[in-house]
């Protein structure tokens, strides 16, 4: 049949185009937000609180599993989930919920059992990556986790010998 197939097509000189290589998640180096070229793109990473998500948590949006143990541990993770930066970017994209509730479904799974499949261990990286909890997640979503702002160093000034005796001497006492 697919030979039949070809012989018309090429009777026809009909050309098909098939698609071809093309932009792949992961493929090639990932854009430098520092860079002279994603300044001309517009390119530039959303700033991710570095305190975390102060928000409400959201409902867990799956059926509570059959499985005894599960529900509770991945009602911990899910919870713990919400106080991540990335949390603050899922907020705002309520499709994300179901992804991040696999997550910690799959990830209380895992924990719960040791010797988990190595495939189940593999797709819970994934599903980090996929949600922002890895480093090249972050990159892959367009997020950078803002740094920690640090104040100046206050030097004091030196204190006499006398106090820090006396300060000893009350600790003795």
């Amino acid at each position: 049949m697919l030979a039949l197939f070809c012989c018309a097509m090429r009777l026809l000189k009909v050309v098909v185009c098939m698609s071809r290589g093309g932009a792949r998640n992961r493929s090639g180096p990932q854009p430098d937000p520092l860079s002279g070229r994603s300044d001309a793109r517009g390119f530039s990473l959303q700033a991710l609180p570095n305190e975390g998500f102060r928000g409400d948590v959201p409902e867990f949006p799956l059926p509570f599993p059959d499985v005894e143990g599960i529900g509770v541990r991945e009602r911990q993770i899910w919870v713990e989930a919400w106080s991540f930066p990335q949390a603050a970017a899922w907020a705002l994209e309520p499709w994300r919920w179901p992804v991040v509730a696999e997550y910690c479904r799959l990830k209380a799974t895992v924990e719960s059992n040791p010797a988990a499949n190595a495939s189940l261990v593999a797709q819970l990286h994934r599903f980090r990556d996929q949600i922002g909890l890895t480093p090249a997640g972050l990159k892959e979503n367009g997020w950078a986790i803002a740094p920690v702002e640090v104040g100046p160093v206050v030097v004091s000034a030196p204190v006499e010998g006398g106090e820090v005796k006396r300060r000893l001497r009350a600790v003795n006492e």
